[in-house]
């Protein structure tokens, strides 16, 4: 049973989970022995069963029962939610460089709580957005964004995969969805960012599942988030309260054929509360990292987000075919940049995601696959340039599932070697001590057969020029011919900028973090130097930056310019791509009629003309280019209410601000706002702000008549401030309504909304509506900023109720009162008392 089961064995019954031999005969024995017990099958598997009325100890005696488990747990998003940035993981490079790789024509799904699906970031890509149940989640929304999110809204919301199609599904359980259902709905990659929120240490009945449901549906690729619990100690099985390893969160996560993701700093460092491996019986766990501020959610909706990529590279390039899950991760581990600890380690896996890298392993089909058996050897021929920095080779396979609670989980067993061809020489993969003891597990890795791991990596420094042979051999493959993906890549000497690239916009002032890729020695540095374009000379930023640091930070001039910058290393200089270093206009409403609206922005020093968008069906589309800082939609642009604005520097379009809805921006025909400043006041004061004063022609502050029309009090004639206020002294102390109409060049007038005032001189009080009607309240007006005591009396003097009240504007029921004359006796705090005669009709 599992360990969480085994000291609770003797307790009363409650919901667990068994794998059996025979379903019909269990049930048969379930009856028999417990009428009223409960069973439910919770997945496609016959085998496995939810059961309630047992205890664990009378399940585990049982006849054909082969593993319990514990019952579902509750699932937990695995994220504090922080930002993101694409270029940490050569994301926006691949971007930059490989702009058909949207992923589109294929589907990943969000496996959590719904995210909204009528966010614009996801507009016209979500599938079957009817069936999303309310509340929308913050979390999901997150790892939408991050995986498929198209920047709409602003270049943030910007994921990897802008054209993927989205879709959710719930967890009720940790067990796999239904694959056919998945399949037919074309996903093809499962982003799992969430756990139970406890450690697990086991192979139970759910990695169990995830290992068949892979081997099932061997195209689709399910990633998982390691969970954000790195400084705990595991309190069950071999690694038990061994601080800071193997505190992977869930065991559906033990599973071998699925990738599971740890997270790091903007810097590459593995983030503190990151879940680390060993899994329960030393394989490697997690296998990859990625940035992920928030935690590992958000790392594992980016390597989602590369996988779709990926699959679409491959389809590419073989008539529409998908690649096997086994051959992404295996792309993604061959790829990833080593971190820490050299090559493989129990903190960052195989290290840390570069989606340049791997796109361009796919591209370049540096894969092979293959079938082995017990004994047989499949070679595989590669031959090596002169001058490499390093030879990688990764070998992954979907292996067959284990027995529930198998003490380790591999069954088939393949192993990977290189051989030089012309020396014989042979290099082994690297593997890792499993020995339970923290200094073991934190001991490098060696080179050496790894008989626990379905994923092995052989890595060679500065390889020799020449054949390579990686051999793949079956050392013992009981369940039948075992395929496989080898991957590998060679690195030439240079160095390769990342960021920024082609489409970045640089903010002037800001502090930005350049990025490159070096191939090269360790020690080596280089002088990073900066231009402009169309200046011939480079500006020193700094003398020595070294590069295997692959980053440095630059404080952006501010400025308005295409630039470029390089490093310059002995006999080598390496240029980046041109970018730009320009503010995004904000953009802004000047008002929002029936007939037309007028947007604006601010004008951006060194800008001379501007680009400016509307959202289409899926994406913001190009709607016309200005060199106005304004512009008037017509009747026909206003069905289509989200517009942004981007600047054009030297002829390229930047990057956009962030999109508005016109409609929601507080602006209606003209006016922001029309608000009294006192509502009760010995003068009438009104302030007034406008979206623009374009094309207007005068304001008028207007007073309404006993007859309901209005008059105007005031007028200001040109409106040159679209702040201004308007005053009023009205004949007699009362109740007035005011609005503003404003004129246009065109004669048209536009109104305000309607405002009630009270003219009132300091220290007193009025009441109405005066005659009142019986059970309706009366209000009473107080000029003064004390409380004020109020007593209604008949004119026979009898009391008949009483208030106090604070407010400038407060009331007194009438409810109950007989028609006829009143008096009311205000007593307002430091004033003398006043008498108000009233009548209730």
């Amino acid at each position: 049973m599992a360990p969480a089961l085994q000291a609770a064995a003797d307790q009363q019954a409650r919901p667990l989970r068994v794998r059996v031999a025979d379903g019909p005969a269990f049930r048969q024995w379930a009856r028999q022995h417990q009428p009223a017990a409960q069973l439910t099958q919770p997945g496609a598997d016959a085998r496995t069963l939810s059961v309630t009325g047992f205890t664990a100890a009378q399940l585990a005696a049982a006849p054909g029962v082969e593993f319990v488990d514990v019952a579902e747990r509750r699932a937990h998003d695995e994220s504090r939610l922080g930002n993101s940035d694409l270029s940490v993981n050569a994301i926006s490079t691949v971007h930059a460089r490989f702009p058909e790789l949207t992923g589109q024509g294929l589907t990943a799904s969000v496996r959590e709580n719904p995210f909204d699906p009528d966010d614009i970031d996801f507009k016209g890509r979500v599938v079957n957005p009817g069936a999303f149940a309310k509340p929308y989640s913050s979390h999901a929304m997150v790892t939408a964004t991050l995986l498929g999110g198209a920047g709409n809204s602003d270049p943030l919301g910007r994921g990897v995969a802008r054209a993927v199609r989205l879709t959710t599904i719930g967890y009720p359980d940790f067990f796999p969805n239904n694959g056919t259902q998945l399949t037919q709905a074309g996903v093809s990659v499962q982003n799992h960012s969430y756990g139970p929120g406890s450690i697990e240490n086991y192979y139970g009945l759910e990695a169990q599942a995830y290992d068949q449901h892979t081997q099932q549906f061997p195209l689709l690729l399910h990633v998982f988030s390691a969970g954000n619990v790195g400084t705990q100690a595991s309190s069950s099985g071999s690694y038990k309260g061994i601080a800071r390893f193997a505190n992977v969160t869930g065991q559906f996560k033990m599973s071998k054929n699925t990738l599971t993701v740890g997270a790091t700093d903007p810097n590459g460092q593995v983030g503190a509360l990151s879940s680390r491996g060993p899994a329960y019986d030393g394989r490697v766990k997690p296998e990859l990292v990625a940035y992920g501020e928030g935690g590992t959610s958000e790392s594992t909706a980016l390597v989602s987000g590369t996988g779709i990529l990926l699959q679409q590279q491959y389809r590419d390039q073989h008539a529409g075919t998908l690649p096997p899950a086994a051959l992404v991760k295996a792309v993604l581990l061959n790829s990833a940049d080593d971190l820490g600890t050299p090559e493989v380690d129990f903190l960052s896996g195989f290290g840390q995601l570069d989606a340049l890298g791997a796109v361009n392993t796919m591209r370049a089909g540096r894969f092979f696959g293959g079938t082995a058996s017990q004994g047989g050897d499949q070679v595989f021929r590669i031959t090596m340039p002169a001058g490499q920095q390093q030879l990688k080779a990764t070998l992954v396979w979907s292996d067959p599932a284990a027995a529930a609670n198998a003490a380790t989980a591999l069954v088939n067993d393949l192993d990977l070697e290189l051989v030089a061809v012309g020396t014989g020489q042979r290099w082994l993969p690297w593997a890792l001590s499993a020995y339970p003891n923290a200094d073991s597990l934190a001991r490098p890795a060696r080179r050496r057969p790894d008989h626990l791991n379905n994923a092995e990596q052989i890595t060679l420094a500065l390889p020799a020029a020449g054949t390579y042979e990686l051999h793949v051999r079956g050392f013992a493959v009981p369940q039948g011919a075992q395929a496989f993906s080898l991957v590998y890549e060679y690195s030439p000497p240079g160095l390769t900028w990342t960021y920024p690239a082609r489409p970045d916009n640089l903010r002037p002032g800001t502090t930005a973090t350049l990025r490159w890729q070096w191939s090269g020695p360790a020690t080596a540095t280089a002088r990073l130097d900066y231009r402009p374009v169309g200046r011939s000379s480079w500006r020193v930023l700094s003398a020595s930056v070294p590069l295997a640091t692959n980053r440095t930070t630059w404080v952006v001039p501010d400025t308005a310019t295409l630039a470029q910058l390089r490093l310059v290393s002995t006999g080598s200089e390496y240029a980046s791509d041109t970018f730009a270093i320009v503010r995004a206009p904000g953009l802004q409403v000047g008002y929002a009629c029936p007939d037309e609206a007028l947007l604006y922005w601010p004008r951006i020093p060194g800008v001379a003309r501007y680009q400016v968008y509307q959202l289409g069906a899926t994406y913001l589309e190009p709607l016309t280019q200005t060199a106005d800082t304004s512009l008037v939609l017509g009747r026909a642009q206003l069905p289509t209410i989200y517009y942004a604005v981007a600047p054009i520097v030297g002829g390229r379009v930047g990057q956009p601000g962030t999109t508005i809805n016109y409609t929601t921006q507080g602006t209606a025909c003209y006016f922001r706002s029309f608000l009294p400043r006192q509502l009760v006041d010995e003068t009438i004061r009104f302030d007034v702000i406008l979206g623009t004063v374009y094309r207007l022609k005068s304001a008028t502050l207007e007073r309404q008549r006993p007859d309901g029309t209005f008059e105007a009090v005031q007028t200001i004639s040109p409106v040159s401030s679209t702040r201004f206020m308007f005053t009023d002294e009205p004949p007699a102390a009362a109740r007035y309504l005011y609005r503003v109409r404003l004129e246009n060049l065109a004669g048209q007038q536009f109104y305000s909304g309607t405002e009630e005032v009270f003219l009132l001189r300091a220290g007193l009080t009025q009441a109405y509506p005066n005659p009142v009607t019986a059970g309706q309240p009366l209000q009473l007006v107080a000029n003064t900023a004390g409380s004020v005591r109020v007593q209604l009396y008949d004119m026979l003097g009898r009391f008949q109720r009483a208030t106090t009240f604070d407010g400038q504007i407060n009331q007194l029921e009438t409810t109950g009162l007989r028609p006829g004359v009143y008096l009311l006796r205000v007593q307002a705090e430091g004033q003398a008392q006043q008498v108000i005669r009233v009548v209730i009709q």
